[in-house]
């Protein structure tokens, strides 16, 4: 009886394992995120996830692995839209933060619902198992930081 491709699979190295999986996990992710109905760019959904309170733009470009000059368009055109403003920062007068309105907090609701059903459907895994994984995929990301932001990850 021929092995089933899991079987074949399973005899690799664990970090080939891992590295198989996290690819294939990727471009699955990458297939269905097409899916959720929104007229919002990649960019503009990315910014809106990570605006989770408000946030300077210097901020928000380090959470977003970018420069702020290169957010300014994503941030004006989800302003001009109604998901944000832009308001002073209480703390410091001269620097403004980004605020999500009304609109942007339903649209930014509705993209963590369904990127959280879409995971669980692309990995199989239950809530402690992606509790687990997140906690490691941060360790993991904040490793691959230290040694400099990959060029995939700067576009």
């Amino acid at each position: 009886m021929p092995d089933d491709i899991s079987t074949r699979l399973g005899r690799l190295s664990p970090e080939i394992q891992a590295i198989m999986g996290v690819y294939a996990l990727y471009w699955k992710l990458e297939e269905t995120f097409d899916s959720i109905e929104t007229d919002l760019s990649h960019p503009e959904c990315h910014m809106l996830i990570k605006l989770d309170q408000p946030k300077r733009m210097g901020v928000l470009a380090a959470d977003m692995l970018s420069v702020p000059s290169t957010i300014t368009a994503t941030a004006d055109s989800l302003e001009k839209a109604g998901y944000l403003t832009r308001e002073r920062d209480p703390e410091d007068r001269r620097a403004w933060l980004l605020v999500l309105t009304e609109r942007g907090e339903e649209a930014r609701n509705m993209l963590v619902a369904e990127a959280g059903d879409l995971f669980h459907r692309a990995s199989g895994l239950n809530d402690e198992e992606t509790a687990e994984f997140a906690r490691l995929a941060r360790k993991i990301r904040d490793n691959v930081l230290k040694t400099g932001i990959p060029e995939g990850l700067k576009k």
